[in-house]
């Protein structure tokens, strides 16, 4: 069996830690960010782990254009969007709070809305990971591509733990069981 997960995020040093980049950081936590090699559209590494095949994609077409890399990658690998997972920032969800779902709306994310726009579809998998929202009316593009605070930082090293173990065991279990076990905030408020 193979999946195609997909970080999303943008390419270059400047955009390397910024909370945009949270689907970036967590591929690179899970497999090492040298391990990956140039490929159309984006980076790709593939990981095999207890019989099955993930091919990790990180596009290079910037947030807003990652339906192109995704579409092509489901293509050349003969995937249906049922066979992928998309991880993403979520500016709605408290820091460190993962939400897994089968499908949905974009919710206002540019790159899940070019996603759905190029392959015609919502229903793919994705995973949302919270990256607060605390910025100022009319600073929400300032936020996103803000690094993490202190605090944050502490915590990010658990989160992508987790949520590279979700993507290793997205190849074995049911969506409905993953979203039991790991729809929830894995970081505790600051004091």
């Amino acid at each position: 069996m193979k999946y195609l997960i997909t970080g999303l995020g943008n390419p270059g040093a400047q955009y390397l830690m910024t909370r945009h980049n949270i689907g970036f950081m967590v591929l690179d936590r899970l497999v090492g960010r040298e391990n990956f090699s140039p490929a159309k559209y984006g980076e790709l590494y593939e990981h095999k782990s207890r019989g099955r095949t993930y091919l990790l994609l990180k596009p290079n077409t910037f947030m807003n254009l990652s339906g192109k890399a995704v579409q092509h990658h489901l293509k050349e690998h003969k995937l249906s969007p049922a066979q992928m997972l998309v991880i993403t920032d979520d500016l709605a969800l408290p820091f460190g709070t993962t939400r897994l779902r089968p499908s949905g709306s974009h919710g206002g994310h540019n790159g899940l809305r070019h996603i759905s726009e190029i392959l015609g579809t919502n229903e793919f998998p994705r995973l949302r990971i919270g990256i607060g929202d605390d910025f100022h009316k009319g600073k929400q593009v300032d936020y996103v591509l803000s690094n993490f605070d202190k605090h944050e930082s502490a915590w990010l090293p658990d989160l992508w733990d987790a949520c590279g173990k979700l993507i290793l065991d997205f190849g074995f279990h049911p969506i409905e069981k993953l979203m039991t076990e790991y729809n929830k905030n894995w970081v505790p408020k600051p004091d």
